[in-house]
């Protein structure tokens, strides 16, 4: 399938890179016109023919019923609004978005440990109160992706039943 990627910084144009591997194409859609992302990343995002850029250009709409079958951009420059439609052969494609992350943790502040707005846990997803786990992207990780997020929802579960039982 068609894979858009909205960002321009390192984790943007690295996960582009990453999802070359399953996907026909990967268009990196970017509010300006150059990335912001590490030279060498660029430069690598730049020499792979499966990756393509939208330069000056924003997603305004995303359509679809139970799947994404459209999708509005409009050029920044040009004012120009654009729908782009997935491929017949597929009925969709995929949109993932790296235009930044702040974690929400602020309910938690002075209630548990919090590390640059993350939450420090050991490998069960344990936090410095018994009983308490955090997982996914408020946790204090060094990647964060939907596939990292799932397995500590799981290992957190797990653990948080096993605490209970005893």
């Amino acid at each position: 399938m068609d894979i858009y990627v909205v960002g321009g910084g390192d984790t943007a144009v690295e996960e582009a890179m990453y999802l070359t591997k399953f996907g026909r194409k990967v268009t990196i859609i970017h509010r300006r016109d150059q990335l912001r992302a590490a030279k060498s990343i660029q430069e690598k995002a730049q020499k792979n023919p499966k990756i393509n850029f939208m330069w000056n250009t924003v997603i305004t709409k995303l359509k679809g019923t139970g799947l994404l079958e459209s999708m509005v951009i409009k050029n920044l420059k040009t004012n120009e609004e654009v729908e782009i439609h997935a491929p017949e052969e597929d009925g969709t494609f995929g949109v993932f978005g790296f235009i930044g992350f702040l974690p929400q943790s602020s309910i938690f502040e002075g209630a548990i440990a919090i590390e640059d707005g993350y939450i420090p846990t050991n490998e069960k997803m344990e936090t410095n109160i018994p009983g308490v786990f955090a997982a996914g992207d408020i946790r204090v990780k060094d990647v964060r992706q939907v596939v990292t997020a799932a397995a500590d929802g799981a290992i957190a579960a797990m653990m948080a039943e096993k605490y209970l039982e005893h």
